[in-house]
């Protein structure tokens, strides 16, 4: 039970692109991309950086994306993409490893240290341990160079359409004992710091975004295990039963994590409207 309800060789480093300023996404992004794509009926322009030393790779990449209704930035080294970061976060960064002045893999720590961005790599480094190594640590996913446009189009909209929820930006109060920093994986609980794994944030970040609605167990699913086979719901019960021992002061009489019985779970902040407190047994129990 102490750690996320799958095999290890199946956990993904969770990231949920944060809404930029001004991005009018919401519903209808995610509409869009579970259609498939950035085309489509919404007005939808997901932001991806690009960060790479090669500037005939950053032309043509960004003219090919561009085409296909992103809005593109672009890098040519790490410190340059950390000084982009300060005027607003991408939804999505693709990353190559092999850069002057600060490394991709330094670079994608650095970023994961400020938020919990989504980053591809693309990189001419093919050997297989290194590109496990990245995409346990730091990486949604990893192209090798050449790519194949077709093939990292679809990968890039694979990982925007599983991460889709809104994200809190900032810190999100819920009450005074407890804080979600969602953006740096903890939470902060009767003034202790709390770490969350990936699977816990993913969790969270689907439920923050729809905060005080109702959130299907089948969602949390999706969110949660987008990559596993033969996911179970029982998943998302026993990630719950343990965010509530991290993050409720009573996990017997939860007041933020609530299940609504039949259908999900709702997140509450102090003062929304709730029913009654569970009994011990419903706290833990089946949605």
């Amino acid at each position: 039970m102490g750690g996320d309800p799958r095999p290890p060789h199946t956990e993904v480093p969770t990231s949920v692109p944060p809404t930029r300023p001004g991005a009018a996404r919401g519903t209808a992004y995610t509409r869009a991309m579970l259609s498939g794509g950035p085309t489509g009926p919404y007005p939808v322009f997901p932001r991806i950086l690009l960060v790479d030393d090669d500037p005939n790779l950053l032309v043509v990449l960004a003219e090919q994306l561009r085409a296909d209704g992103f809005d593109i930035a672009t890098a040519r080294d790490g410190q340059e993409a950390l000084r982009r970061l300060d005027s607003g976060w991408p939804d999505l960064l693709i990353i190559d490893m092999m850069m002057p002045r600060l490394d991709g893999l330094s670079l994608a720590r650095a970023i994961k240290a400020r938020a919990d961005l989504p980053i591809i790599v693309l990189s001419a480094i093919d050997a297989g341990d290194s590109k496990a190594e990245v995409l346990e640590e730091i990486a949604e996913d990893y192209v090798t160079k050449p790519y194949h446009y077709p093939e990292l189009r679809a990968r890039i909209n694979r990982v925007l359409r599983r991460l889709g929820d809104k994200v809190p930006r900032r810190s999100l109060v819920l009450g005074p004992d407890l804080v979600l920093e969602l953006h740096r994986r903890e939470a902060v609980v009767h003034g202790q710091t709390v770490a969350l794994t990936p699977t816990e944030s993913r969790l969270l970040y689907a439920l923050a975004a729809n905060l005080g609605q109702v959130v299907p167990t089948e969602t949390l699913l999706a969110r949660g295990w987008a990559d596993t086979d033969d996911a179970d719901p029982s998943y998302v019960w026993v990630t719950m039963r343990r965010l509530r021992q991290k993050l409720e002061i009573d996990p017997g009489r939860p007041v933020h994590l609530l299940t609504v019985r039949g259908v999900g779970y709702r997140l509450l902040a102090d003062g929304s409207d709730r029913p009654a407190p569970m009994t011990g047994a419903e706290a833990g129990a089946r949605p």
